[in-house]
């Protein structure tokens, strides 16, 4: 698979913008799932415990969403979903893949004792899926309108 530098680079803003729009509504969704978990807190305070979590565990959350946006604008022309929702399907089963990891994360986080624990609670696992439903439409929405696609060859 032939790897194109621009599209990679504008499926990396597209992810980076997804991953702000993940963050942005993230406190909005709290109330309603009930839950305090806080995937900002949750990178933030893997780095540091001072006041300064919140623009690193930002800038984390926002280069996770360039990675997998660039990663994604190279695989989603290869899949037949229509690329928005293969960005929805491409979130949820990041969100899927990656839920195990949260008994590590509730066993080994620095500050663990700060944090929800996620583990066993499913409030958390729908407030994730909805967070991860959130980015990987946005994903596929912003991915398409920079990387348009490709008029067919003619013949």
């Amino acid at each position: 698979m032939a790897i194109d530098r621009n599209r990679t680079v504008r499926g990396a803003i597209a992810g980076g913008a997804a991953a702000g729009v993940w963050a942005l509504l993230q406190p909005l969704d709290k109330k309603p799932f009930g839950v305090d978990y806080d995937d900002v807190e949750l990178l933030g305070k893997f780095v540091t415990r001072g006041p300064a979590w919140r623009p690193i565990g930002l800038a984390m959350h926002i280069q996770n969403g360039a990675l997998f946006g660039a990663v994604y604008a190279n695989v989603v022309r290869r899949t037949p979903l229509p690329r928005p929702i293969a960005g929805t399907a491409a979130g949820l089963i990041e969100h899927v893949a990656s839920w195990p990891g949260v008994k590590v994360t509730d066993r080994f986080h620095p500050t663990r004792e700060e944090l929800v624990k996620m583990s066993g609670n499913r409030r958390a696992w729908w407030q994730a899926a909805w967070r991860h439903f959130v980015f990987g439409t946005a994903l596929g929405v912003f991915e398409l309108w920079l990387n348009p696609e490709e008029p067919a060859e003619e013949q």
